[in-house]
This record gives C-alpha cells, structure tokens and sequence, in this order.
C-alpha cells in the first residue's frame, strides 16, 4: 500500500543539483520522482525492508510446526534454510 505524503523541503544548492542530475538522467517527471528513487536506493542501507504477510505466515507456521515436533530444542540453520526454501 503506498501512500502519498506532500513535503514542503528547504535544501542547498548541491542538493539540488545532485536530484536534478538524478532526474535528468533516469527521465523523471519531476525532483519528487528523483527523491523517491534515491531513496529506494540507498534507504535499504538506513531502515530495515517490511515483512511480506505471506513471508511471516510462512515463518510462523515453520516455527510451529518445530515446536511441536522437537520442543524446545534448537534448529540448525541451514535445516531452517531447507525449511523456508523447500516451497
């Protein structure tokens, strides 16, 4: 789900620049496009990504069924791996 949020920002110039050059060279519409871009890039770097519902279902249902089966006793990871991957 996206949401569109108006920002009113105060920038430098270089700043400025640095999005004009991202907007005239992926062909943007506008500086908004190109902050947008930017921070698909290099945000990844800054938050952690969300978490697919149908991932985390999964997650969950692997752990459950581990409980049931062993307990508490630990898994190896690369049994969790083959676990996750096997869909």
């Amino acid at each position: 789900m996206s949401i569109s949020v108006n920002v009113n920002l105060h920038i430098d110039d270089y700043t400025n620049r640095v999005l004009g050059v991202i907007k005239e060279k992926n062909g943007f519409k506008d500086k908004s496009q190109a902050l947008m871009y930017f921070a698909k890039q290099y945000g990844k770097d800054f938050v952690d990504p969300e978490i697919k519902d149908d991932a985390l279902k999964k997650m969950i249902a692997i752990e459950d069924a581990h409980m049931k089966k062993y307990g508490l006793r630990k898994q190896t990871l690369q049994k969790l791996r083959a676990e996750i991957e096997s869909d």
